[in-house]
């Protein structure tokens, strides 16, 4: 079985539903990493020299390679990447290896042959 690891950057207040609606379409769990900062391509509007900025927190998916656009895809339907500009990003990487995943095999492999 082939992987591929999803990095998610998303608001805070989404996070909850971005992972709801990944495992919904297969991914069997994910590491957060939480208050990351984020620079977009406008700088961050500040109040009285404080920054005003919201929190982002970045989502690990290893995810198996079948499921993986359809799971990219719902992320940035949930998190509303292409609605509105700053709410984050999400990108894909081939995994050359993984070990510790043996569990998830067994419950992956049912759901990647009814996708062939």
């Amino acid at each position: 079985m082939k992987f591929k690891l999803i990095l998610a950057f998303v608001d805070d207040v989404k996070t909850e539903a971005v992972m709801k609606a990944a495992r919904e379409c297969g991914a069997t769990g994910a590491t957060v990493i939480t208050s990351a900062r984020g620079e977009g391509l406008n700088e961050k509007k500040t109040f009285f020299g404080l920054a005003l900025e919201i929190h982002r927190d970045v989502l690990l998916f290893l995810v198996e390679e079948h499921c993986c656009r359809r799971i990219l895809e719902r992320i940035a339907e949930v998190a509303e990447f292409d609605e509105k500009p700053g709410t984050g990003i999400a990108i894909q990487l081939d995994v050359e290896d993984a070990i510790g995943v043996a569990h998830q095999i067994k419950k992956l492999t049912p759901l990647v042959e009814e996708d062939l």
